[in-house]
């Protein structure tokens, strides 16, 4: 993390409006905006400034009326999300990433192992500045469906995922990242 350079947005640029908490609707362009006002910066500096919120693109993948839901074991080395759930992969923007959706592309290819590339549908913005770990992170929520094409997780050691029905996800609603209940929760509203 020392080195790793990632892409950051001013906090009034990035929400001109204020803090807000959960998903916003959006549209290409305003990705464009943050694009064109984002710089990079080193994450170790970053990662304790609020004054910047670091652009996270955020894969929600779908098959149909099922959800990626997937377990972080023990094996992970951050204890506060040791058999948390998410429905969500994601990763900062680096250098060589060629954007947003450069980075999703590249976060896809090393989190999942599937024989396609899916398309994905951008959603909104999804921010929550009550946490520590979110004050500094802004998300970009895309959306995929995997058409009954098989997926698999590739770090087994730290992650297990199985598809599930809404109702599956509902019931471990309590246990999801924050991010990740944030999501679900607009995306079921949504339907």
């Amino acid at each position: 993390m020392a080195d790793e350079l990632v892409w950051v947005v001013p906090r009034p640029d990035a929400l001109p409006d204020g803090s807000w908490r959960g998903v916003r609707a959006v549209l290409s362009p305003e990705i464009d905006r943050l694009e064109s006002l984002a710089e990079y910066r080193p994450r170790d500096a970053v990662e304790p400034d609020p004054a910047f919120k670091q652009l996270i693109p955020y894969l929600v993948l779908r098959d149909e009326e099922r959800w990626f839901l997937m377990r972080r074991t023990r094996a992970g080395g951050d204890v506060r999300l040791h058999d948390r759930y998410s429905i969500g992969v994601g990763g900062h923007v680096n250098p060589g990433d060629e954007g947003v959706v450069g980075a999703l592309l590249r976060e896809w290819s090393e989190e999942v192992d599937a024989a396609f590339v899916p398309s994905f549908t951008l959603v909104g913005l999804l921010n929550d500045d009550t946490t520590e770990v979110g004050s500094v992170h802004l998300g970009i929520v895309y959306v995929a469906d995997a058409d009954g094409r098989a997926v698999a997780i590739r770090e087994t050691e730290k992650l297990s995922a199985r598809w599930a029905p809404t109702g599956d996800v509902s019931a471990v609603r309590g246990a999801l990242e924050t991010w990740s209940e944030l999501v679900f929760d607009s995306l079921v509203a949504g339907r």
